[in-house]
């Protein structure tokens, strides 16, 4: 027996429509041949069918007793909730750089970028669906093995593995920065002078210990559904007060820092006594721009729309799965992300422009760090990208359950042990990291084009079979092309963010 072929046999991945048609079909079968039998041996027609009756109990009690692996389930989880989850994977800190990415690219060509990368993700979870189907697998990492052996295998799971290792870090940075300016406002202090209860780092691992860890200890995405309905509700919210925002912040803004030593009113200072009735060429949207920080564009678009690590579990606990549910599943929640995301860069681009820094949030605060809004937009944040954080963390422990301990059945010292150490790497990560920007440009450069773009279409290309689709066929034609779009992502984006480090014009400063 062929190795992988023999591995696939011993990890189920939920269940395959093909694998159920197969099943149904040798059931059938039995009969046909018994009644084949009885018809040359009437006298012989009861016996046959008791030893077809007791055979049939055999094989009922041998499935009943196999040993159930970590992945053995019936959906159990509804559409709604399965929006909301891979809604809230797809939602995150990303969404606080895209009015900077905004900024760097000018609203058509951000536009113009965003639609792209957003058909192009729906069209990677298409390609990733009919693998799945095909196969009867569920699994991302089992994809890979199916299609390159062990090596895909490994390759799918360490992508996995970063890509959601650096989208938390990116997460629990903002609760490390965000944090301790809520809990200042709340009390008041304008200056801290060492207080732990405002150092981010203890507050972090506060926040990991006490919200994270329980919900990352449950034994099934799907119970996840009614925190991500919150979280997005919390984004939601965010999006209005940019929106408003966008209408009570003159330009140019001052900073509080500045009026406050000056003693000026801001209003006074953005049109004194209306001399200034002409348009600030500082505060005019720009079309197109391009320059330096455009590298970061891509990678932080492309970050910001990564949910394929999640599509197949939540695919696999989706209730009554068909391939084209999930496939809505996927489409609704793009586009809501998609329409957010494109609200979200726009008002918060035309209410700072060029001034707009790399998080969003902190160029609020450069206005008025007590403002009350904002304060509370700033809970809201914190509160929808804690939550995302469990949602993002079991494609990772799969992957490593997958790449480690492939055999296995569900343990739960086990379970517990590989999101703690997974927590306790990514608290270190965050306290040491140096900014977020860096995060989003390397991670999304690196990890992102090869989940959205180069495995989903490699691993279609290997395991759609040839009868069905010759490789000259239209759509394995559309899969190599997807491929080669993801090389060319992902060496581009480097190339210019090294560029950018080597000549000391890199803008990661600024972004706090």
């Amino acid at each position: 027996m062929d190795p992988a072929q023999s591995e696939m046999n011993t990890i189920p991945n939920g269940k395959g429509h093909e694998s159920a048609d197969d099943t149904s079909a040798t059931t059938k079968t039995v009969p046909e041949n018994t009644a084949h039998h009885c018809d040359r041996d009437p006298n012989k027609t009861g016996d046959a069918e008791a030893n077809l009756a007791e055979s049939q109990e055999f094989l009922s009690n041998m499935d009943e007793k196999k040993t159930p692996r970590f992945t053995d389930f019936e959906g159990k989880t509804s559409f709604g909730m399965s929006v909301f989850n891979l809604g809230n994977a797809i939602m995150g800190s990303g969404i606080l750089g895209l009015a900077y990415a905004m900024a760097n690219t000018g609203v058509i060509l951000f536009l113009f970028l965003l639609t792209a990368v957003a058909g192009l993700s729906s069209y990677s979870i298409h390609l990733l669906l009919k693998s799945s189907g095909v196969v009867g697998i569920r699994a991302y990492e089992q994809l890979g093995y199916r299609a390159f052996g062990t090596p895909g295998k490994m390759a799918a799971g360490i992508a996995i593995t970063l890509q959601n290792i650096g989208a938390m870090s990116s997460y629990l940075y903002i609760v490390k920065y965000e944090f301790p300016l809520v809990i200042q406002a709340f009390l008041g202090v304008d200056k801290p002078s060492g207080e732990w209860f405002l150092n981010g780092n203890y507050l972090v691992v506060i926040v990991s210990v006490c919200v994270i860890t329980p919900l990352a200890l449950m034994k099934q995405l799907g119970y996840l559904g009614y925190t991500s309905g919150f979280s997005l509700s919390c984004m939601v919210f965010f999006l209005i007060s940019v929106i408003y925002k966008k209408f009570h912040v003159p330009c140019p803004f001052v900073d509080f820092s500045y009026n406050r030593t000056v003693g000026l009113n801001v209003s006074a200072i953005a049109d004194p006594g209306g001399a200034h009735d002409e348009i600030d060429p500082a505060c005019t949207p720009r079309m197109f721009n391009i320059n330096t920080q455009t590298a970061y564009t891509i990678p932080i678009l492309a970050f910001a729309f990564v949910c394929h690590p999640e599509v197949l579990p939540i695919y696999t606990e989706l209730r009554n799965p068909t391939k084209k549910k999930m496939q809505h599943v996927s489409n609704i929640s793009i586009a809501v992300m998609y329409i957010m995301y494109f609200l979200a860069a726009l008002f918060g681009y035309l209410t700072f422009y060029g001034k707009v820094e790399a998080e969003l949030l902190h160029t609020y605060s450069r206005i008025d760090p007590y403002d009350t809004l904002i304060l509370c937009v700033r809970l809201a944040v914190l509160t929808a990208v804690t939550l995302t954080v469990p949602i993002v963390l079991f494609p990772v422990r799969r992957a490593i359950q997958q790449m480690l301990f492939p055999n296995k059945t569900f343990y739960w010292p086990r379970h517990i042990a590989i999101a703690v150490s997974l927590l306790t790497c990514i608290n270190l990560l965050v306290i040491f990291a140096p900014n977020i920007l860096g995060i989003f440009g390397v991670i999304g450069a690196t990890s992102a084009p090869c989940l959205i773009f180069i495995f989903p279409a490699v691993f279609y290309i290997r395991i759609v079979p040839k009868e069905d689709e010759p490789m000259r066929s239209t759509p394995k034609i559309l899969a190599a092309c997807f491929a080669c779009l993801g090389f060319l992502f992902m060496i581009m984006s480097l190339s210019f963010i090294i560029i950018d480090w080597t000549t000391g014009s890199s803008n990661s400063g600024s972004g706090h």
